[in-house]
């Protein structure tokens, strides 16, 4: 009897995934443990195995197919010796569905804007609008001009690639010619050219639809506070120009450093440390209870080319700022190219999001749930500042800390912001 291959559940909180691509054909042998095909579920894109050893009798749902439901059959595989024509008269099982998953069990995976519950179940339909009088460029590298228009332009010695028509769909038409040769048409390098294509429709992804989602529950449901602090960034920025500066002079042959630290790799340090310091702080609120961890894993938005996306640095508080900097580096990497492991995204009790590179200098991130706070983190910055009734410049960094007020209330939250900036400005406290 034909072995079924359904659609698997490949995190807690997915329902249906893409079938985004087949790794053998019908016909091959399989082996337990190889990887038959590529699943884009709500958060990344995973590599599938086969449980069983068999031939691959028939490939049922084909690759780049979308919405594919948990449970589904997607392929059969045959036994060893089993005739082909077992195919023909099976009939597939029926299949239970899956259950659905509880928002709340587990921190969403997405990103600093991340939410948990479904969203509208409806949206307006868009068609593109097009504009009859906007120009029209070119099609397949073609002026789009009547036969006219062409000779009329040959004869009087018109550019057509200059001339904005005014015809059906942007069609350069004769007057458009006559009028650009007397001087009074409308020439493209000098109006303003409309796209007549108003728009265009690019799909959601599984990806982008759960942080829309979870967008939406996390600012309908979780009271958010904020609380934003200024840290001096002089010292922490000497200590990271004299490390890298130590990794570029012990450097191989090849000339690449071991390892370059960034300024987020220190945050991410002193955010584990205020947390192990400030234990109540690295929580999340549940209906009966509120959980305080017991370890301290932080999870660092990566932008992707599919939405945002936080790997998880477990126990960061007990790793180096070195340590901490080669794995980010690796997990960012992976999460850019959709190889990131589940346990790798799912979890995690505090979350940062940094825009400073952007030049970003202040901003309130949206909770994570069921995480209880996330720390925004702006660019530094040059300022003037009175220190001892003397004004100095200083490099300033201003961090916003978004809280969930059911878990943390906001003396807590300060406290929080407290040792943060305690380590960040006194920053060999980090590398101890």
């Amino acid at each position: 009897m034909p072995i079924e291959i359904l659609m698997p559940a490949l995190s807690p909180t997915m329902t249906e995934g893409n079938l985004a691509k087949w790794t053998v054909k019908e016909g091959d042998k399989i082996k337990s443990g190889q990887v038959i095909a590529e699943i884009e579920t709500d958060k990344a894109t995973m590599e599938v195995e086969a449980v069983d050893e068999g031939v691959m009798g028939k490939i049922v749902v084909g690759a780049g197919t979308e919405g594919v439901k948990v449970n589904q059959l997607i392929a059969l595989l045959l036994e060893d010796g089993e005739d082909k024509a077992a195919l023909e008269s099976y009939k597939p099982k029926a299949a239970a569905a899956p259950a659905a998953a509880k928002p709340a069990e587990a921190p969403a995976a997405t990103a600093p804007t991340s939410a948990s519950t479904a969203a509208p179940t409806s949206a307006p339909t868009m068609a593109p609008a097009i504009s009859a009088a906007a120009p029209m460029m070119h099609t397949g590298g073609r002026v789009m001009a009547s036969p006219l228009a062409k000779r009329v332009a040959a004869n009087e010695g018109v550019d057509l690639r200059g001339v904005a028509g005014t015809g059906p769909h942007g069609r350069i038409v004769r007057d458009d010619v006559l009028k650009a040769k007397s001087g009074g048409g409308a020439m493209r390098g000098g109006m303003v050219m409309r796209n007549p294509v108003e728009f265009t429709k690019i799909p959601n992804s599984s990806m982008r639809k759960v942080i829309a989602r979870r967008l939406t529950e996390s600012k309908q449901t979780v009271p958010h506070f904020y609380l934003t602090v200024e840290c001096e960034l002089n010292r922490l920025l000497d200590i990271r120009k004299d490390i890298n500066f130590e990794a570029e002079a012990i450097a191989g042959k090849d000339k690449k450093p071991a390892y370059k630290v960034s300024v987020n790799d220190f945050i991410i340090k002193a955010s584990a440390l205020a947390l192990r310091k400030i234990p109540a702080a690295n929580a999340s609120w549940y209906d009966d209870a509120i959980a305080q961890y017991n370890n301290v894993d932080i999870s660092v938005a990566v932008a992707t080319p599919g939405g945002l996306i936080t790997p998880i640095v477990k126990n960061a508080d007990q790793k180096s700022v070195i340590a901490i900097s080669g794995e980010m580096k690796d997990l960012a990497g992976r999460a850019r190219d959709n190889k990131l492991k589940p346990e790798e995204f799912q979890g995690g009790g505090f979350s940062i999001s940094n825009l400073g590179m952007y030049g970003v200098k202040h901003f309130a991130a949206i909770i994570n749930p069921p995480q209880g706070c996330i720390l925004a983190v702006g660019a530094g910055e040059d300022r003037v500042v009175v220190r001892h009734g003397e004004m100095v410049v200083r490099n300033v960094m201003e961090v916003t800390l978004s809280v969930d007020h059911r878990a943390v209330d906001g003396a807590l939250g300060a406290e929080f912001l407290q040792a943060f900036k305690h380590y960040i400005e006194s920053p060999a406290l980090l590398l101890l």
